[in-house]
């Protein structure tokens, strides 16, 4: 059984304008490619094209030898080592041509890519069993290649999963020192995306711009509404009917990154304080899985604090 050809995944955004779509599906047919799934989305009041599009290049070799992403023209930090060395000669004429010719921000990423991803966990372990066995049934192209917690108590179970565990306690007086072993340890491993899976703790405005890649974060309710903690008691308070979790990126504003994913649940009057943290939890699985999910398959074009996610 042959495998699957890798693909080449290009994210694009910029002034709409007549043709965007025509040339660039001219400039990959040009070069021998095949055109496997095309996106586009328009927002009319800012002006503004999106186009997500994925292509085998006439060269297998050329997409399996990418790096795991590389971003160009202003789109964000870069993924990896081996994308800031720069490969593929096709990729920097994609970069060019969106950029010079159409004035367009793109971002490129290789199907054959498996970024490599650490997951922050502290007491509740949810989220945590979800991704990894996720994980180990190949629903995400990644490696995980570490568990950071700021509590032990998951120690154990990520080493049932054969998984690396290291335990980085954070109190107010060491949060500096803890966030530097923090980025110590991820630039080691090489770490290309953070995932949060309700780790309670608040990741600092300079750690995130020294990290420089994705952090995503799972917030128990439905932003912008109970933002903070504790939000499934203010929640019942207010006798809302309607809870929610909400998959963002991280940014130096708590709670208020791009969201990725959102998904609701219908609750009553009847409903106390744990009946809505046992509901949220179903939630909080599945809007944080479906949001890893589609940003490692290079589904979510983030411009401003918004995002486009093509399906």
């Amino acid at each position: 059984m042959s495998e699957t050809p890798a693909t080449l995944i290009a994210l694009l955004h910029g002034p709409d304008q007549p043709g965007l779509v025509a040339r660039v599906a001219g400039w990959i047919f040009a070069r021998g490619g095949n055109i496997l799934h095309a996106d586009q989305h328009r927002d009319t009041e800012a002006g503004v094209f999106f186009q997500r599009i994925e292509w085998e290049p006439a060269s297998a070799d050329v997409a399996g030898d990418r790096p795991a992403s590389a971003e160009v023209k202003g789109s964000g930090p870069v993924g990896s080592e081996a994308a800031r060395s720069g490969t593929a000669a096709i990729e920097g004429e994609f970069a060019r041509f969106a950029g010079e010719s159409l004035g367009m921000k793109v971002r490129l990423l290789s199907s054959a890519a498996r970024p490599r991803v650490a997951i922050f966990v502290s007491k509740a372990d949810h989220c945590f069993h979800d991704l990894v066995l996720r994980w180990k049934a190949g629903d995400f192209p990644c490696d995980v290649v570490a568990v950071v917690g700021n509590h032990p108590d998951l120690a154990a179970v990520a080493g049932g999963y054969g998984l690396r565990f290291v335990h980085i306690p954070v109190s107010a007086a060491t949060k500096a020192e803890a966030e530097a072993r923090q980025l110590a340890l991820l630039r080691e491993l090489r770490v290309e995306l953070v995932v949060l899976a309700r780790y309670m703790q608040v990741l600092s405005a300079d750690f995130l711009e020294q990290f420089g890649a994705p952090v995503i974060n799972i917030h128990h309710s439905f932003l912008p509404a109970f933002a903070g903690g504790r939000p499934y008691h203010q929640a019942h308070a207010r006798g809302v009917k309607l809870i929610g979790a909400t998959a963002h990126y991280a940014t130096r504003d708590l709670d208020e990154g791009p969201i990725i994913h959102q998904d609701v649940a219908r609750v009553t009057h009847r409903h106390g304080v744990d009946d809505l943290v046992r509901k949220g939890r179903d939630l909080e699985r599945s809007v944080l899985a479906q949001a890893v999910r589609w940003h490692l398959e290079g589904r979510v074009l983030v411009y401003g604090n918004k995002t486009v996610v093509f399906d």
